[in-house]
């Protein structure tokens, strides 16, 4: 049973972003307030695209010594209904996930590679992809080679708060997630260092609107490479006001609200982000806050400009 109602974004913020040139119509947004495996499997369903051929699953495989993570247990029936291998790239910040070998680890530590192969786009290289056309930053975009491989791909996505982005959704789990370890540098540095380099990393450092745009960049490189082959699922649970990035990440305060799909991006975190804003669970506060401070919705904004998707959606209740 399906219920749709027609949503208009209720977040307020100042952005200095033109509109897009052409209008697009709305966007089918699906959405399960229970959190189960087998409703993971429901919303990818309902989209009622079918990932075919070599299919890859976009996940974050976690900080060591975070737990918000979206589990093994969780995601294991989607990824065995659609064959998947569990893909994922380096970071570019240290920690237990920027060399190959501690990556591998702490896949094992949290169990990943007990349910699925799991493939780290970047061990064996990166290359490059275009950006969209209107791109002000980035001149490319640099991901795991390995993504080369994969006919289609299914961005798992934990939606939760960033200490950057304000908030991490779908786009954010495209662009930097999709991105090698000098990827990440590149974007973060607004497209000026195509290496990373701690030396110049911190000079380098894009502003904080400047980050949302090199990211709705780099997410329009993922989409428009895929095409048709790709689509979104985000999982609402564990609403940290930090990313799972983070080995020691602030204890979520927002209840858990649901699983969504959508196969437009920018319809699924602006939805994530309507929930979040229009909840009456007074643990939103911080989270709201971590959105509103870090200018976060400013990358809904710019990627719908680049035409990657659309702000507006009709809101499918999936029973």
């Amino acid at each position: 049973m399906l219920m749709a109602v027609a949503m208009t974004s209720a977040c307020s913020a100042q952005h200095t972003v033109s509109a897009p040139d052409k209008q697009v119509d709305r966007a089918t947004v699906y959405f399960m307030d229970s959190i189960s495996p087998e409703n993971l499997v429901k919303v990818y369903k309902a989209l009622g695209r079918v990932a075919t051929g070599r299919v890859a699953v976009k996940i974050s495989t976690g900080e060591q010594g975070g737990n918000n993570y979206l589990k093994p247990e969780l995601i294991k029936d989607l990824v065995k209904s659609v064959n998947g291998t569990l893909v994922e790239c380096n970071t570019a910040y240290g920690g237990s996930r920027q060399e190959i070998s501690k990556h591998r680890q702490t896949i094992a530590n949290h169990g990943f590679d007990k349910i699925a192969k799991v493939d780290i786009m970047d061990e064996f290289g990166e290359t490059s992809i275009p950006v969209p056309a209107g791109s002000h930053l980035l001149k490319k975009d640099i991901v795991g080679k390995g993504m080369l491989n994969y006919d289609f791909m299914i961005m798992l996505n934990h939606f939760k708060g960033h200490s950057m982005g304000g908030f991490g959704g779908a786009l954010k789990n495209m662009s930097i997630g999709c991105a090698s370890t000098n990827g990440k540098a590149y974007i973060h540095t607004r497209g000026v260092d195509e290496k990373l380099n701690s030396e110049t990393w911190s000079k380098h450092l894009a502003g904080i609107d400047e980050f949302k745009d090199a990211m709705a960049e780099a997410a329009g490189a993922i989409a428009n490479h895929f095409g048709d082959k790709i689509l979104y699922i985000s999982v609402m649970n564990n609403l940290s006001v930090d990313c799972d990035c983070a080995s020691h990440p602030a204890e979520p305060k927002m209840k858990n609200v649901g699983v969504m799909a959508s196969l437009d991006p920018v319809a699924l975190d602006q939805a994530c982000v309507d929930l979040v804003f229009n909840s009456n669970d007074e643990g939103n506060r911080d989270l709201v806050e971590r959105i509103v401070s870090r200018h976060g919705t400013r990358i809904l904004y710019w990627a719908q400009h680049l035409g990657i998707g659309t702000r507006d959606y009709n809101l499918v209740h999936v029973k």
